[in-house]
């Protein structure tokens, strides 16, 4: 079987996540600057070869000041560590259209194993031609898995800022 190789439609994925604030709110952002491929045996992702890269400096929560702390080396360090990247290899079918995907998660010079819900969306033609494919993904990690331990004690208890960070991705790829 040939090898399909396929390339990310930025203008219809997004790279989100969610951290608890004060231990009752969500705080949501997102990567503004991130890439994918994906290299599938046909149309088959269960045979797939994954790579992804966002750049941790256009992390975006909608707020000058939060984002200039996380880019700080008390979160993501961007200055030193300028990307994170996922490796995987092929999603693993649970039933239906749920999947598993399990993969080498690089953020903040340590690579630890993940394994994230995926849900596959299909292939569908799009009005110019072109056979796209649409994941959702989702899971959870602990951020001080990978070194980003600053927090903050509440006077009335708890911490400022969870450890889990829950992702929110929406992906769409484009045959090529």
């Amino acid at each position: 079987m040939s090898t399909t190789k396929w390339v990310l439609d930025p203008t219809h994925s997004e790279i989100g996540f969610k951290v608890k604030h004060m231990m009752f709110t969500n705080v949501s952002g997102k990567f503004d600057t991130f890439e994918a491929t994906v290299e599938t045996d046909g149309d088959d992702f269960t045979t797939s070869k994954i790579e992804f890269t966002a750049d941790t400096a256009s992390i975006n929560t909608g707020n000058a000041d939060r984002d200039n702390h996380l880019r700080s080396a008390d979160f993501f360090d961007a200055a030193e560590f300028p990307k994170t990247t996922f490796k995987a290899g092929g999603f693993v079918k649970k039933s239906g259209d749920d999947y598993t995907l399990t993969g080498e998660l690089t953020l903040h010079g340590v690579t630890r194993t993940v394994t994230l819900d995926a849900e596959f969306g299909g292939l569908l033609q799009d009005p110019w031609g072109n056979t796209k494919a649409a994941f959702s993904i989702n899971g959870k990690v602990n951020r001080k898995d990978w070194g980003l331990n600053w927090n903050a004690a509440l006077e009335t208890g708890g911490l400022l800022v969870s450890e889990d960070v829950r992702f929110a991705i929406e992906l769409q790829f484009v045959k090529q």
